[in-house]
């Protein structure tokens, strides 16, 4: 039977985008409207203003926005490309992963509500320690590269 009524799923949406160091497990969180070339370069250009210090290679999966021409880098920010379908080798997965995991006890009703949810997994990666933080993203590779430096 046909819908006696036009209808159109209407859904909001937020972005998180995160940095993470593995060894002592410190985060770096920018909530963005979306997942574009825009958005991922004001966040590498937020991060690299925050540890402008020294040279940071973040580790990054495939997508789009990570890899379209008009992404503007810092110069102290140096792009590192896992190879395309490999998400395990990404540390920031576990990070999301254990975020997921307390959000899936969070009632339904409220997951449905943008800015409920929003609010909720600020409190969830608020919580999260950075020995936690370490435990989740300090993969064998990544110790072995590092200990190389």
């Amino acid at each position: 039977m046909a819908p006696r009524q036009p209808w159109e799923p209407r859904y909001r949406f937020y972005w998180l985008y995160a940095a993470v160091e593995p060894r002592s497990g410190e985060t770096f969180y920018l909530e963005m409207p979306s997942l574009d070339a825009e958005c991922f370069s004001v966040f590498l250009r937020e991060f690299g203003r925050c540890y402008g210090e020294g040279l940071n290679v973040l580790v990054l999966d495939n997508a789009a926005a990570h890899r379209a021409r008009s992404v503007e880098v810092p110069e102290n920010v140096v792009l590192l490309f896992l190879p395309a379908y490999s998400p395990e080798l990404n540390p920031v997965e576990r990070l999301w992963r254990a975020v997921r995991a307390r959000l899936d006890v969070f009632d339904a009703r409220v997951r449905s509500q943008l800015e409920a949810l929003r609010a909720h997994v600020a409190e969830i990666v608020r919580g999260l320690r950075a020995v936690e933080v370490a435990r989740l993203t300090r993969y064998d590779y990544i110790k072995v590269a590092l200990n190389a430096l």
